[in-house]
C-alpha cells in the first residue's frame, strides 16, 4: 500500500513538472503569455521542474526495485514450498512402499492425468495402470483417486507440515540435503 502512494506521488510530481515544460512551450507557440517572466525566476522555475522530474524518477526507480525484490522473495518462497510439497509426496510414497513405477503413476494421478493418459505417457497398457493405481490406493489406505488427493490437499490446507518442510528445504539449500517430513495424515 505504501508503494502505491509512492508511485502516485512520483507520477503527480512528474506530471506537474512535465506540465510546466509543455505549457511553457505551448505558451510560446500560441502566444499565451504577454509579459515574460524575469529570467532569474524562469531559471528557478525550470530548475525546480527539472528537480521534480529527477525526484519522480528516483522515487519510481526505488518503487520498481522494491517491487522486484518482493516478486523475487515470493518466487523463492513458492519454489521452496513446491520443493517441500514434493518432499511430502516423496516421503509418503516411501512410507507406503511404492515401487518406482507406482510412484510415477501416483504422481501422474495426483497431477490429474486420466488412466488412458498415464498409460500413453508411460507407454504401458491401461490395464497395467489400473492395477498399479489399485496397488497405490491399497498401500495408501484409500479407496480412490479423490481420497489420495485429499491426503495431499490436507497438507496444503493444514500447512504446518508444509511450513516445516519449507523451512527444512531452506536449511537444506544452505547445509545440504535435509530430512524429509513425516507422512501427511
Amino acid at each position: 500500500m505504501r508503494d502505491r502512494h509512492v508511485i502516485q506521488i512520483a507520477l503527480a510530481i512528474q506530471a506537474l513538472c512535465a506540465g510546466f515544460f509543455i505549457s511553457d512551450i505551448l505558451s510560446s507557440y500560441i502566444g499565451f503569455r504577454t509579459t515574460p517572466l524575469p529570467w532569474r525566476y524562469r531559471e528557478l522555475i525550470e530548475i525546480g521542474a527539472a528537480l521534480g522530474l529527477l525526484i519522480g524518477f528516483v522515487m519510481g526507480a526505488y518503487s520498481l526495485k522494491r517491487s522486484r525484490d518482493r516478486q523475487r522473495r515470493a518466487e523463492d518462497g513458492l519454489r521452496r514450498a513446491s520443493a517441500a510439497f514434493m518432499d511430502v509426496i516423496e516421503e509418503s510414497f516411501t512410507d507406503w512402499g511404492l515401487t518406482p513405477a507406482e510412484r510415477d503413476v501416483a504422481l501422474f494421478a495426483i497431477k490429474g492425468l486420466s488412466t488412458q493418459e498415464i498409460a500413453e505417457v508411460r507407454q504401458t497398457s491401461e490395464g497395467t495402470v489400473k492395477a498399479q493405481t489399485n496397488a497405490i490406493y491399497r498401500k495408501a489406505g484409500v479407496s480412490g483417486r479423490g481420497q489420495l488427493l485429499s491426503l495431499f490437499i490436507d497438507v496444503l490446507i493444514d500447512g504446518t507440515e508444509l511450513a516445516r518442510a519449507t523451512s527444512e528445504a531452506a536449511q537444506s539449500t544452505e547445509a545440504g540435503p535435509g530430512k524429509l517430513l513425516d507422512k501427511a495424515s
